[in-house]
């Protein structure tokens, strides 16, 4: 486990590499028959069309498989209720790789507040409907319904961030992991390019999927934890005082009561770090630690596993459903982290630590497969919407270590930044401007999860082996964190000498907390690559907030702003910081709403896209919104609990703080603002925030509106609020 990772094409490549490249991956017999193919070695169902792109997951998978040798067929968008959609590549020879694709199928389906969505993104003209609810389950399903003996992978971030129990949102319950229910044989999660070659080889030599139990990045069900293992039990949260340590059930008693074992024995258990006595290997083959003793003894970490409290204890006790998120995510660094194990029923899920991430020659070489860079042919001149949207833009790195707690990027891509060399990076913007139809001269972003995240990482390599921070940047920027952006200054420089590019705009989110870190990146950016606005994400004004989503202080917005408005003034430009925020997160209360509205207003803005917080799969901010407990400090039952707003009314009223300007918002907001005992802030005062209600001679007493700031625009609700005046 513990063993340095291969390199990810150290494999000898599979006899089928003689095929050659395809132009597309094949999504029928006919293109198989085109390739001189008999049979697919890896079939890929995918709930998403299928676009040859290296944004999109099944087309980085395929051709991984496609450069190691393999050939990779794609049932793009199946229709799950006739079995022959699962048929028609024929029976792969290794396995069904599933996945719901981009997106998660309920979040792609339905909104925060549980209404179904009008379209798709990931579906030809956005038409909606065209993947099941929970598509890894029923697709897996289908899978072993038509081809009872292949076995089945499952992955994409569908499966990532369900591999444990998880709170389910659109149920209101915990679920089974994910591999339990659909059935699947090995669960991948993460960005999983090491663990898709090396589970495919191994099955190409031979070896069974139920013997592959030791892979990183992947989850398994195993009947027990093999013998000489140490199990630390992290089943409870409120250890007694005075921890004993665990007794051997196998000791004997005589009948004074006294133990047959030895004086030795007998010291050694008065003291709290001693190890608990154990039996023979084929007795008692594995040695529990309690949790709170893990630090008094010397465990070896290649073999040891984290017991989480159980499927059945997690759903019937939220405090242990938190305690369970909060040690998981203290077990994402791939270079320390334990394998973690949880009972479902009389199954046992094992959790391999994360996968080794990607060198940067690593990273070149999954940007740099022959990818079409377009939608297979087959949906003719249908737009995708999702492909429309970055057609154009260029993935820059992976990963994020923000850990804000409402985010899933960390449980899927991990926290430490994997970038691609300049030259790789410089090379595609060049195959964009050759051979992506439309091109007109402007790449419409250079980012990735994060914007200016590019190649910064850890000053030391020890240090970054041995941490567990749950973010680089909170409470505080950490002082061995490297926060030069010199490395994306050149990038941004280069890519702007490119013959036919005429504009690199950047639109991924920004980290403006390390901007402010290297002013020369911030005057870069600004002077160069911001169209009249920049989308930044405060997510909140107040303290009592941002602390629950592990984000800074609007000190550091204030900062970032003054720089920006500099930097603009010397480029002579007229541009705007576009600020979003989210309404309802765990540990908002009315009045926390009440004063961001009330920045809002001081600061001109009038907000038409509006986020409400949405509690997806395994973040750390659905695990407060489930128990009402904050799982970034250790869990207790005595701990406090915090104010979360779950009912339906309630984050609607949240969402109406946010566009206190909205006159069908102004009712509910006067009622709030008189509850919590804030009527000064209802009138025509300039320090109000909603007008009183007022009787109108010719609406027949309904409220009244008064004219509309003509000094603000609203903005279109599809690419932002209103910017500012």
């Amino acid at each position: 486990m513990n063993q340095p990772a291969s390199h990810l094409f150290s494999h000898y490549p599979y006899w089928a590499e003689c095929f050659g490249t395809a132009p597309f991956l094949p999504m029928s017999r006919a293109e198989m028959d085109q390739l001189g193919w008999d049979s697919c070695d890896v079939i890929l169902v995918t709930g998403d069309a299928y676009v040859d792109h290296p944004s999109f997951g099944m087309a980085v998978m395929g051709r991984m498989l496609e450069s190691q040798g393999f050939r990779v067929g794609i049932i793009s968008q199946p229709d799950w209720n006739n079995p022959d959609d699962f048929r028609k590549l024929g029976k792969p020879n290794f396995y069904f790789g599933v996945t719901a694709g981009n997106m998660d199928s309920l979040i792609n389906r339905y909104t925060a507040d549980l209404k179904v969505r009008s379209d798709d993104a990931y579906t030809p003209h956005g038409e909606p409907g065209k993947r099941p609810d929970r598509a890894v389950i029923v697709y897996s399903q289908k899978c072993r319904e038509v081809y009872k003996d292949v076995p089945i992978v499952i992955g994409g971030i569908e499966a990532s961030l369900r591999r444990i129990a998880q709170y389910d949102y659109w149920t209101d319950q915990v679920r089974r992991s994910v591999l339990i229910d659909s059935g699947a044989d090995i669960l991948l999660y993460g960005n999983a390019e090491r663990a898709i070659v090396e589970l495919t080889h191994a099955l190409a030599e031979g070896r069974k999927v139920e013997d592959l139990t030791d892979l990183r990045g992947t989850t398994v069900v195993r009947d027990a934890t093999p013998a000489g293992w140490t199990e630390i039990d992290s089943t409870r949260i409120d250890w007694p005082g005075q921890i004993d340590q665990i007794p051997n059930p196998y000791d004997m008693k005589d009948t004074d009561g006294e133990s047959c074992s030895s004086k030795e024995e007998k010291e050694q258990a008065d003291h709290l770090q001693a190890e608990p006595v154990q039996a023979e290997p084929d007795v008692m083959p594995v040695k529990i630690v309690p949790m709170p003793l893990q630090r008094k003894e010397h465990l070896d970490p290649a073999r040891t596993v984290i017991r989480l409290p159980s499927f059945e204890k997690v759903r019937n006790d939220s405090a242990l459903y938190a305690h369970a998120s909060r040690v998981l995510h203290q077990e994402a660094n791939p270079y320390n982290a334990r394998p973690l194990v949880q009972k479902h029923g009389t199954q046992e899920i094992w959790v391999n630590p994360p996968p080794i991430p990607l060198e940067t020659d690593e990273m070149d070489s999954v940007f740099g497969f022959p990818y079409a860079r377009v939608p297979h042919p087959s949906y003719g001149d249908a737009k995708i919407p999702a492909y429309e949207m970055i057609r154009f833009s260029v993935n820059i790195m992976r990963g994020c270590f923000g850990g804000c707690t409402f985010c899933s990027i960390t449980e899927h891509e991990g926290r430490i930044i994997q970038s691609r060399s300049q030259d790789s990076i410089i090379k595609e913007i060049e195959e964009i401007r050759d051979k992506v139809p439309g091109f007109t001269g402007t790449i419409s972003d250079l980012g990735g999860p994060t914007a200016n995240m590019y190649f910064l990482k850890c000053k030391s390599e020890t240090i970054l082996k041995n941490c567990r921070r749950l973010s680089c940047v909170y409470p505080g920027i950490c002082k061995n964190l490297e926060t030069s952006h010199k490395p994306t200054t050149e990038l941004y420089r280069a890519a702007r000498q490119i013959p036919g590019v005429k504009r690199i705009a950047i639109a991924s989110g920004l980290r403006y907390d390390l901007a402010v870190e290297d002013p020369e990146y911030v005057r870069e950016l600004v002077t160069h690559h911001v169209g009249g606005y920049l989308k930044i994400a405060p997510e909140h004004t107040e303290m009592n907030v941002l602390s629950k989503m592990m984000k800074p202080g609007m000190g550091t917005y204030d900062n970032f702003k003054r720089m920006f408005d500099k930097f603009s003034k010397e480029a002579g430009k007229e541009q705007y910081l576009i600020p979003y925020f989210i309404a309802a997160h765990p540990g908002t209360e009315s009045t926390d709403m009440m004063n961001l509205a009330l920045w809002l207003k001081r600061n001109k803005f009038r907000v038409d896209q509006v986020q409400t917080f949405y509690p997806s799969p395994m973040a750390l901010a659905t695990a407060m919104y489930h128990s009402q407990r904050n799982p970034l400090k250790r869990m207790s039952y005595k701990s406090e609990k915090m104010h979360i707003p779950r009912d339906l009314n309630e984050r609607r009223l949240h969402k109406a703080f946010l566009r206190y300007h909205d006159p069908k918002n102004w009712p509910s907001l006067r009622e709030e603002l008189v509850r919590i005992g804030r009527q000064d802030l209802i009138g025509s005062g300039k320090n109000a925030l909603v007008p009183a209600e007022e009787p109108s001679s010719n609406n027949g007493g309904r409220n009244y509106t008064p004219r509309p700031n003509t000094g603000l625009k609203r903005g279109n609700a599809r690419k932002g609020p209103a910017r500012r005046r």
